[in-house]
């Protein structure tokens, strides 16, 4: 007994020392990234991931005006786009971020985007399903915070966040 204890009380102790390489915490992990890229200060790469518990990896996203946004969905998930689907839609102030996410329910063939309401859109992916990709770009709009979500059905009320322009 007194060598189990000997060989177990240095590994628990190693294992406590030991410190996990992504120091984010749960709140850091929805910070904005910094989008700016060394090579290029007009190009703000943004990448966005959302996976099967209805969750973006990111609830605030800061760019400058001026910028092309070069924007990156990732669903890390493993649901199918017919069960779990995601997309991500850049909204223009001023819109009603519930009548949108109402209207677009109704909007499976045209990827959860109502077509009665394309003008309040400013920029959107295409709905993806598990391991699948879709990427973007566009101008950033003018100064200002603007409303971004996922318009599949349901998953605006988790799934939704701040688009800042500086």
């Amino acid at each position: 007994m007194k060598k189990l204890f000997a060989f177990f009380v240095p590994v628990l102790l190693i294992l406590a020392g030991c410190n996990n390489s992504n120091n984010e915490t749960g709140i850091e992990k929805f910070k904005a990234k910094e989008t700016t890229t060394d090579t290029d200060p007009n190009l703000a790469v943004v990448v966005l991931n959302g996976d099967d518990n209805m969750t973006f990896d990111l609830k605030e996203i800061r760019v400058k005006e001026g910028q092309v946004v070069k924007l990156t969905l990732n669903h890390t998930g493993k649901a199918p786009l017919m069960a779990m689907g995601h997309n991500f839609v850049l909204l223009a102030q001023g819109t009603s971020f519930s009548e949108f996410s109402m209207a677009a329910m109704s909007a499976k063939d045209n990827d959860y985007i109502p077509k009665d309401m394309a003008a309040s859109v400013i920029a959107y992916t295409k709905t993806i399903g598990g391991g699948e990709s879709d990427s973007i770009e566009f101008p950033a709009p003018p100064k200002g915070e603007y409303d971004f979500l996922c318009s599949f059905p349901g998953h605006s009320g988790m799934m939704k966040g701040k688009f800042i322009v500086e």
